[in-house]
């Protein structure tokens, strides 16, 4: 595969655009330990919620306590990546962004399909995940090339995407 191919003409290069590309992979993985935490909250209040509901269920509700993580990793991706702003709370704290490199917008769907494809596959096969957007130009990891999506810095992203375009359609 040639490194200088584009799904869009207009997306961005870390040759021609280095800026969008530094420390991306590193505030990736400060934006994944706050997002991690966040899932912690959700989940224990999530869990504590169920808890209580099963006494007042006579027990049914504890059935469900097994679906409390899953729920909570679906509900913060979908409520997050796949908002207007395309970025976790974590992913906003670091300045990136999730942006579509095939043309298509990111919706909550595809924001859950990202996500199910990140666990999937970290999880599964962690060192391939963790070095393979070492070998990528834009450093991209598995589960964003699948969905399609190319993660940036959001504030020079701005500037480019007004260079370019003329608007701020990241």
């Amino acid at each position: 595969m040639n490194p200088d191919f584009d799904a869009r003409p207009e997306l961005p290069n870390p040759t021609t655009a280095p800026e969008l590309f530094e420390g991306v992979l590193t505030r990736r993985v400060v934006a994944y330990l706050i997002d991690l935490a966040l899932i912690g909250v959700i989940t224990l209040i999530l869990g504590f919620a169920g808890l209580i509901l099963g006494f007042f269920t006579f027990g049914l509700a504890w059935a469900a306590l097994a679906l409390v993580v899953p729920a909570s990793v679906l509900i913060y991706y979908a409520v997050t990546l796949g908002s207007h702003r395309r970025a976790t709370w974590g992913m906003q704290m670091m300045d990136i962004v999730l942006t579509p490199a095939r043309g298509q917008p990111l919706d909550g769907w595809m924001a859950i399909l990202h996500a199910a494809l990140f666990w999937a596959t970290f999880w599964i096969a962690w060192p391939i995940a963790v070095l393979f957007p070492l070998f990528m130009p834009r450093r991209q990891m598995l589960h964003d090339l699948v969905v399609g999506g190319l993660m940036v810095r959001r504030s020079p992203m701005v500037r480019h995407w007004r260079r370019t375009t003329g608007h701020d359609t990241y």
